[in-house]
């Protein structure tokens, strides 16, 4: 009886841990979950007390690139095994312009991009080109001050600013009172696409914060 109840367990946790059952399979995915995070926010909430080089006075990051996340129609894969080599020091930091610091790309690559398939310097560059194809509302780098906006306005200002986005393919998040993130999703050949139901998670806070570029 005991071993029945381990194996119905071991079931149950499969059918419902999609993104578990498939975590170690390089390649298989449905498509893309393109992050981006504003980066005077994730200062304010962490960049800070760690120190982080991103978060530096006059850096000019606004916009950067979370990361480019492999997803299924129901939850994703990740720290997948993989054949292909990790990237070199060089070429994390080569990432940290669109980044922030080359530390995130690692962390990327290591999460993320060895679920793709793709070797790293693929990676890496299926990643620019995603970055590079979605238009950052430059509203945004024009605040002089803190604001307090619905979140709600953050994403009208990215369809307004990407016209072929649907309102189902992006999606605002928040964190400690603050805008945290756009999450725009793509196809696997970087279109755009509705987001999975797991994805689609707005904010819906009305007030929240808002810091200027540092």
């Amino acid at each position: 009886m005991r071993i029945l109840l381990i194996a119905v367990s071991a079931l149950f946790f499969g059918l419902t841990n999609p993104a578990n059952s498939k975590n170690e399979v390089a390649g298989e995915y449905d498509y893309f979950v393109l992050s981006l995070s504003w980066s005077p926010n994730w200062c304010a909430i962490e960049g800070d007390a760690k120190r982080s080089p991103q978060c530096a006075d006059n850096s000019g990051h606004g916009w950067i690139m979370h990361g480019l996340w492999p997803q299924f129609h129901r939850g994703y894969p990740s720290y997948c095994r993989t054949l292909e080599r990790p990237p070199s020091r060089g070429m994390t930091n080569a990432m940290a312009d669109v980044m922030g610091t080359g530390g995130l790309a690692w962390h990327q690559w290591k999460k993320h991009g060895t679920c793709t398939g793709l070797s790293a310097s693929d990676y890496y560059a299926l990643s620019r080109r995603a970055y590079a194809m979605v238009d950052r509302p430059v509203i945004f780098r024009k605040l002089d001050r803190s604001v307090k906006l619905p979140a709600s306005v953050v994403e009208e200002a990215f369809l307004k600013a990407n016209p072929t986005f649907e309102p189902d393919g992006i999606t605002i998040t928040c964190r400690n009172n603050r805008i945290q993130e756009a999450r725009i999703c793509l196809s696997i050949d970087l279109k755009p696409v509705p987001c999975g139901q797991d994805v689609v998670r707005d904010c819906r806070m009305k007030d929240a914060l808002f810091d200027p570029l540092r």
